[in-house]
């Protein structure tokens, strides 16, 4: 899936100057599926492919954004059970994908992830995909022509490898096939257009097939639920200054959800109230606008997925992330709230590229973050910046890189191992006890 310049794609920006509400959000989201049969016909998974209309072509501004989508749509906005049914979903990465956030999401028992051939592998990718593999993900190269030295070294690696009949030397496929099955590899026969093609990679004992011989991809279609993020954008910005509490219940009039979840969350065992609240009013005064705001950033990864908060791995991602960058900017600077109070806000827009149509700059623009959350996000510059890379080593395990981001900085330093662990527990504990259902 090669991007395409995205200045051929209109209204692609936005003038960041406006109210989040001019924001204009698609009333349906796509997907696209196609099947992966076995030597029987029988369905075996589906390659999962990016979608934004029901026109069944690939537009693809960016890679990353696109498989986010991909992924977000299909655990949350559609469903697994609706999409993949009880079968695995192939999904393409990238490089830089395979270090992104938008691993933590994905169900390894669900997804397998389709590596191109092209992609470098070396030190750092082989440790990565040691360490997917041991989380229980199974990899597929795509893609492949030959016999390459590349392809040797990604071997040990993949479970699955796609070869391309379409783009492949038919003279070479016997050798090319004959050397995989020996490794072990479960072949895919890809871009299958013909009967004769079918026919040669089942005598070359190919595993599975896909192609247009078969089926087309199929364009899945789901209406975007309401609220909407806009009017969550809308809520945040106001609670970016200082309402009053008459103007506050009056925009969260506007958001039931929102509502609905407030009174949960006043109501929960987070607060010892001596009886439960039972009017909006109430549900503000008890949990007061700090936490109002935190909730509505998690709404805003939880909008229209249909998920359970207990069940939503998005939700889990970003919330326990949030409250580990808080509680290790406690650990950095103890007297300094604001410091704790921003790196809460950008542990959770962290991640706004996975549900919202819009570059991060450009939603932290419209709800006036901070140069310093921006460019930590952005950049990964300044303390912020550090913190967020501590965060997601720290989320994969991966003991080099927190080394790395904790450096010789002396601020730093108290940031343990032993510590680490101890902010990671109580992160989690504390959006065990916080969320609501």
């Amino acid at each position: 899936m090669p991007p395409v310049d995205p200045t051929s794609s209109p209204g692609d920006s936005i003038d960041v100057s406006a109210d989040p509400s001019a924001i204009r959000e698609p009333e349906s989201v796509y997907l696209g599926r196609q099947p992966i049969i076995d030597r029987k016909g029988a369905l075996h998974a589906y390659e999962l492919l990016f979608r934004d209309s029901p026109d069944n072509r690939a537009r693809i501004f960016d890679d990353v954004q696109a498989t986010a989508h991909v992924v977000a749509r299909t655990v949350g906005e559609i469903g697994l059970s609706a999409v993949l049914g009880d079968h695995r979903g192939f999904v393409n990465m990238n490089r830089d994908l395979l270090f992104d956030d938008i691993v933590h999401i994905m169900p390894p028992d669900r997804f397998v992830l389709e590596i191109l051939e092209t992609v470098t592998f070396d030190a750092k990718l082989f440790k990565r995909c040691e360490q997917l593999r041991a989380a229980g993900f199974q990899f597929a190269l795509d893609d492949v022509v030959a016999l390459t030295e590349p392809l040797h070294e990604a071997l040990p690696y993949v479970d699955y490898v796609k070869i391309d009949f379409l783009t492949a030397d038919r003279a070479h496929i016997p050798e090319l096939a004959a050397t995989l099955k020996r490794h072990g590899k479960t072949l895919i026969a890809e871009k299958i257009e013909t009967h004769q093609d079918f026919n040669e990679a089942s005598r070359l004992g190919f595993d599975l097939f896909q192609g247009y011989f078969f089926a087309r991809p199929q364009v899945l279609v789901t209406r975007r639920s309401n609220p909407s993020r806009t009017a969550l954008l809308r809520l945040l910005g106001l609670l970016s200054g200082e309402p009053g509490i008459a103007e506050l219940e009056a925009e969260l009039k506007l958001n039931p959800n929102v509502v609905v979840q407030l009174l949960r969350l006043a109501n929960s065992s987070a607060f010892k109230l001596a009886r439960p609240v039972s009017s909006l009013r109430e549900a503000i005064a008890a949990t007061g606008t700090r936490q109002i705001s935190r909730w509505t950033q998690l709404l805003l990864y939880a909008d229209g997925r249909h998920l359970p908060w207990r069940s939503d791995p998005l939700v889990q991602l970003v919330g326990t992330r949030a409250r580990f960058m808080e509680l290790a900017a406690r650990a950095l600077r103890p007297s300094d709230e604001g410091f704790a109070d921003a790196a809460f806000m950008t542990g959770i827009f962290s991640l706004v590229h996975v549900v919202v149509d819009l570059p991060p700059v450009e939603i932290m623009q419209l709800l006036k973050l901070s140069k310093e959350i921006c460019d930590a996000i952005v950049e990964g510059s300044g303390p912020l910046g550090a913190l967020l890379r501590i965060s997601q080593a720290a989320e994969r395990g991966d003991a080099p890189e927190l080394d790395s981001s904790i450096g010789s900085d002396a601020e730093f330093a108290v940031l343990s191992p032993s510590v680490l662990a101890q902010l990671q527990f109580d992160a989690a504990t504390w959006f065990g006890a916080h969320r609501v259902e």
